[in-house]
């Protein structure tokens, strides 16, 4: 069979890697080097030496890499071939592994598969019968903690929080009694049936006689046990990643899976792709110098095909409304002097809550732009949930703010209540507020419930009236209410983690800045939140459909590439994260920085600011302790005051002036 690739087009060590077909292998695949041509073409390479194709099992994290490395594949042999393999995420394949014999352990075989809303509704009907609700906790966050314990391997009975404990088991018996399996329990169910079943375990590996798994060092142990089930002797499996890019250990990926390969399948040949296409020598030796601070990775040092290039700028900001604005300008200059797209520039950070200074200068310049990774601003909980009690502070009678905000936070005002009074509403043509107001709804209620609605309109109204007839400013009258209802205090009760907490806080913290900044200037309510809901709008599509500028999680652009790359926030506590020193994990948020700075192909800049507003206070800055662990070779150390101090050069003059002529040429 005739494949469209020819060990010609490939380099040495990808040559070596897509030969090796027999026994354990391990390919180390650095960033940039070519990983997915090399996986594809070494899966075209077992159809030319006659493997059958059905016999071939690749495994990705994501639907979006399967069909991406299906299509791949596709190209290269007939497609009757791409289509016999299996090509799937870890969870399809386990489903695969159950439908051959869950009732095994007890399941029918029409077993059915929860999805997160579904899951959310068993663990609410589970607070309501076990009393949770009267001590606030949140199903995501009894979810979560099962999730964790699962994925590790530990009973979830034997959580820490004694009543957490009891939800597990509570909810591990609902989902055997509805026949029903979470996707935790996808992984869990398809290892101990493989484990404990000879006869399932066998014919899977007759199935399967040559597995490849993508981007190896995000699996868990879970999976890596999984793994160990499905290969049997002799162990023809292919693994490929980068422990330099294991970066999701929150989320329990074991970066000790392809450390310690040789632990689970003997002698593996180990194969590296040092060669980048990628970036330039100069962002490569930058990244090269950080990384080898790390202790116990495999060794390998990224080279590139592309000499020189420009030097890597750090530069020292005074604070982060400086940093958003420089950037902003500096892609409106770079969009401007070099003809570039848009989509050429991408914004790097740690934390989502660095995104908001971004989108606004953003905004300002009319620069398009994308979120990825993070959700925009705009689309955070705590942030549409103030800007709707903003809303009833302009007009109360707008339905959905009011709806959204009626129970948040609790005050008493359940589901039903809500329902009989938008019912009412639409009976008697009037706005939710006035059905609300209106005695005869109040009537309809039991005395719990009239009393909490009569305190919620008080609350509204008086907090009106403070802005309407004592005209006092609606951000302190926003921020007095909010505290008042101690909302802060309320969604900090559903936060996981110390970072989500602080990500929160500034979220409402943001708002009412923002509000008082375009208040000061005249504007009105109504205008404030019309820009508001303009700026939330966002597409939940492919990075590829979209267009503008990339604003990124670090975390979110493994895998991607931009021409020209900004990662801001290089400070103590940001990058490392604070909780990384706590936590021993430091080498995690160095390999995190590491990522960041293989996204750029020809340009990086980095930044780092002396001060950041943090909860409305100014907060000092520490530069982060990366910064001195690279090599001095090809950066260039400025700062924010010698660059708009410098003279402009003949070069930008050049280019300005050629702009304009062309710009008044084409008039």
């Amino acid at each position: 069979m005739a494949s469209a690739f020819s060990f010609d087009s490939l380099n040495p060590a990808q040559r070596q890697a897509v030969g090796a077909l027999d026994g354990p292998v391990l390919i180390l695949a650095g960033a940039g080097t070519g990983k997915t041509r090399t996986v594809t073409c070494r899966i075209a390479h077992m159809l030319e030496r006659k493997i059958p194709a059905e016999q071939i099992l690749a495994v990705t994290f994501t639907n979006k890499a399967a069909s991406e490395m299906r299509e791949r594949i596709g190209g290269m042999v007939s497609k009757k071939a791409a289509n016999a393999m299996t090509v799937c995420t870890f969870h399809s394949l386990c489903v695969r592994i159950l439908r051959g014999g869950i009732e095994k352990l007890g399941y029918k075989k029409n077993f059915s598969i929860c999805s997160h809303s579904d899951q959310v509704g068993i663990m609410k009907q589970l607070l309501v019968r076990m009393g949770g609700t009267d001590e606030k906790v949140k199903p995501d966050a009894v979810l979560s903690a099962i999730s964790n314990a699962k994925n590790k391997g530990l009973d979830p009975s034997e959580l820490q929080d004694d009543f957490f404990a009891s939800l597990a088991v509570a909810y591990n018996n609902e989902l055997r009694a509805q026949n029903a399996v979470d996707f935790d329990d996808l992984l869990l169910l398809a290892e101990q049936i493989l484990r404990e079943h000879t006869d399932v375990r066998d014919h899977f590996r007759r199935t399967y006689t040559r597995v490849t798994v993508d981007e190896f060092q995000d699996t868990n142990a879970l999976q890596m046990q999984l793994l160990q089930q499905l290969v049997g002797d002799p162990y023809h499996v292919c693994v490929v990643g980068d422990d330099d890019q294991s970066i999701y250990g929150f989320r329990g990926a074991e970066s000790a899976n392809i450390l310690q390969f040789e632990r689970f399948f003997p002698d593996p040949k180990i194969i590296r792709l040092e060669e980048n296409y990628r970036s330039s020598h100069a962002i490569l030796h930058t990244a090269n110098s950080l990384i080898r601070h790390n202790r116990g990775r495999r060794e390998k040092i990224l080279r590139s095909t592309r000499m020189g290039g420009d030097n890597v700028r750090i530069v020292a900001m005074p604070g982060d409304e400086e940093e958003a604005e420089f950037i902003a300008e500096e892609i409106l200059a770079g969009k401007g002097a070099v003809g570039r797209n848009w989509e050429d520039f991408a914004v790097l950070f740690r934390t989502n809550s660095q995104s908001r200074k971004l989108e606004l200068a953003m905004r300002e310049r009319k620069i398009p732009y994308r979120m990825v990774g993070a959700q925009s601003f705009y689309d955070r909980k705590e942030v549409r949930d103030v800007l709707a009690y903003v809303q009833l502070l302009a007009s109360p009678d707008a339905d959905v703010p009011l709806l959204r905000v009626i129970n948040s936070p609790n005050r008493g005002i359940g589901q039903t209540t809500a329902v009989l009074a938008t019912d009412w509403s639409r009976e008697n043509n009037q706005s939710v507020w006035q059905a609300l107001c209106d005695p005869y709804f109040l009537d309809t209620l039991g005395p719990k419930a009239r009393t909490a609605i009569q305190e919620f309109v008080a609350l509204i109204a008086g907090a009106k009236n403070r802005i309407e007839i004592a005209k006092e400013p609606p951000s302190v009258v926003l921020e007095a209410m909010l505290k008042e209802m101690e909302y802060l205090q309320w969604i900090e009760r559903s936060c996981k983690t110390e970072s989500e907490r602080q990500q929160r806080g500034e979220g409402i913290f943001n708002v009412i800045d923002s509000l008082r900044k375009h208040t000061e200037k005249g504007k009105k309510l109504q205008a404030f939140l019309d820009e508001s809901a303009l700026a939330s709008e966002r597409e939940d599509d492919d990075l590829e459909k979209k267009q503008g500028a990339t604003l990124i999680t670090m975390h979110a652009s493994k895998g991607l590439e931009f021409p020209i790359v900004f990662l801001v926030g290089l400070e103590e506590g940001f990058l490392p994260h604070s909780r990384s020193i706590v936590e021993g994990t430091k080498d995690e948020e160095r390999r995190l920085l590491y990522v960041g700075i293989t996204r750029a192909q020809d340009n990086l800049t980095m930044t780092y600011c002396s001060k950041r507003m943090k909860y409305g206070q100014e907060t000092h800055c520490q530069v982060s302790s990366f910064i001195p662990e690279l090599d001095d070779d090809f950066l260039d150390h400025t700062s924010y005051d010698d660059i708009l101090g410098a003279e402009a050069s003949t070069e930008e003059l050049d280019n300005f002036f050629g702009n304009l002529k062309g710009m008044l040429g084409d008039l």
